[in-house]
């Protein structure tokens, strides 16, 4: 946990489960996204989570919760695990808009009056869509053996809300695979 440097990863430790997430944030200016680590364990019936830093990304799932105490307390622990993996990736989803609103103002700038900023600011997208893709691939990988069912702390119950997970991880990789390309056409 302590280990900040880690690749989104599961760890299946028989009795316990370890999750490495990577959390995305807004920075001050649009094109800065900041990453936090976020660790899971899980045990049957207990669930940990560690946030790097000091931010608010669970703090509607936390109303959520009080205001939903019975249903999740019915659904159980995995349910509480695949929500906060849920939150972590639909967060991703808002990075990735203020991420192509920028693409498209330096594209602007870059059709209508480039300065040797330009490939630099260029440049500087191409290296965070680098990263984010670094980010995203086994992020892909852990949700996708949490679905099939790798773990029995994650019951079948939920191998269809992670389903759901899984997908919006592809899609944003798409989304990020089409910003690649934008990015890419610009350097050319």
């Amino acid at each position: 946990i302590a280990n900040t440097a880690q690749r989104p990863k599961k760890e299946d430790y028989g009795d316990y489960i370890y999750i490495v997430l990577k959390a995305l944030h807004h920075g001050a200016q649009n094109n800065e996204v900041f990453i936090e680590q976020v660790s899971i364990v899980v045990w049957e019936g207990l669930v940990i989570s560690f946030e790097e830093g000091h931010t608010d990304l669970f703090g509607q799932l936390v109303e959520r919760i009080k205001k939903s105490r019975e249903r999740f307390a019915r659904l159980g622990h995995d349910y509480l695990v695949y929500s906060l993996m849920d939150t972590v990736v639909d967060n991703y989803f808002a990075i990735l808009e203020r991420l192509g609103d920028g693409i498209e103002d330096i594209e602007d700038e870059l059709v209508g009056s480039p300065t040797p900023d330009t490939l630099i600011k260029i440049r500087a997208f191409k290296n965070e869509i680098a990263f984010l893709l670094k980010t995203l691939w086994p992020l892909r990988e852990l949700i996708s053996g949490l679905e099939r069912g790798e773990s029995r702390l994650m019951g079948q119950h939920v191998r269809l809300y992670l389903r759901d997970v899984y997908d919006h991880t592809i899609e944003i990789v798409e989304t990020v695979e089409t910003l690649r390309e934008m990015v890419s056409g610009m350097i050319d």
